[in-house]
């Protein structure tokens, strides 16, 4: 494993750490040098513990990227990277050198970009699932990255995003989640923003009941013991503001509420979904 130190600013392949844009990124446009891996897009990851999961998860890394200060702590990764055969280059900077590259004035360590892993259809990734989590529309990424994290915690075995979903793999949202995006099994659902038209019918199909997380007049409790009883469930969580698409909530099962005091209408969106996973999590 070669740990480079760069001489300058002008590497070409530091331009996936700042010559790119999130969207280039997703898409492999603008990487430099010929890699047909590239086409199926980059993400960046940022801190050892998210670099250490996508690691486990067998994504493949296409560099790293750091400050020698942060060499130190990063060599447990690099080493693990030599003695598993894993080649990537290792792109050490001063740290002016880095914030030139980044605009960052600190950063959780080191970034790492990695090739972006073919995403599942949803009946494969729902084979074995019991209770499963969708995300729709949600466009904070540190709800999404503290969403994920719940999700690992609290025993979903699966997360859907719709198409106008944030990207659970863009730096932030990762790094939220403390690396638990790839831990916890995902996937699109849908082609469009009317996406519950075509989701839910194939939720029916493969066994699942769906509950829509929204305050209306037969919203039932969390804690209804029909939900419970469910052997296959499916929480729909909305964006925070605008909530959950009307024609989401009509096409779901359920219109589930928490229950709340003090005044007290609804919370956010991630800590929604940490009570919601816990208390309809699967009880052997």
């Amino acid at each position: 494993m070669s740990i480079i130190r760069l001489k300058d600013t002008d590497d070409p392949r530091l331009r996936v750490y700042s010559g790119m844009t999130d969207a280039q990124l997703r898409d492999g446009v603008g990487a430099p040098g010929p890699d047909p891996d590239l086409n199926g897009g980059l993400f960046i990851a940022e801190s050892a513990k998210v670099i250490e999961r996508a690691l486990d998860a067998g994504v493949r890394m296409h560099s790293m990227f750091l400050e020698e200060c942060w060499l130190d702590a990063t060599m447990p990764i690099i080493e693990r990277m030599g003695a598993e055969g894993l080649e990537a280059p290792i792109l050490l900077a001063t740290r002016e050198q880095f914030r030139q590259v980044t605009g960052y004035q600190t950063t959780r360590g080191a970034l790492a970009a990695f090739y972006r892993p073919a995403l599942p259809s949803v009946e494969e990734l729902l084979a074995n699932a019991r209770r499963v989590a969708i995300l729709e529309d949600i466009t904070n990424y540190t709800n999404i990255g503290a969403a994920f994290r719940s999700a690992a915690a609290l025993g979903m075995d699966a997360v859907l995003v719709t198409p106008s979903c944030h990207d659970p793999l863009y730096r932030r949202a990762a790094r939220v989640s403390m690396g638990t995006v790839f831990q916890v099994p995902w996937t699109r659902i849908g082609h469009g923003r009317d996406w519950a038209a075509e989701g839910v019918p194939l939720l029916h199909s493969l066994g699942f009941k769906t509950a829509a997380l929204a305050l209306s007049d037969d919203s039932i409790s969390l804690d209804a013991p029909e939900l419970a009883e469910c052997e296959k469930l499916a929480l729909v969580l909305g964006t925070e503001g605008d909530g959950l698409a009307q024609g989401t909530i009509a096409a779901c099962d359920y219109t589930v509420k928490i229950p709340m005091e003090h005044g007290v209408d609804s919370l956010n969106v991630a800590a929604a979904s940490a009570v919601a996973f816990w208390e309809l999590r699967v009880r052997e």
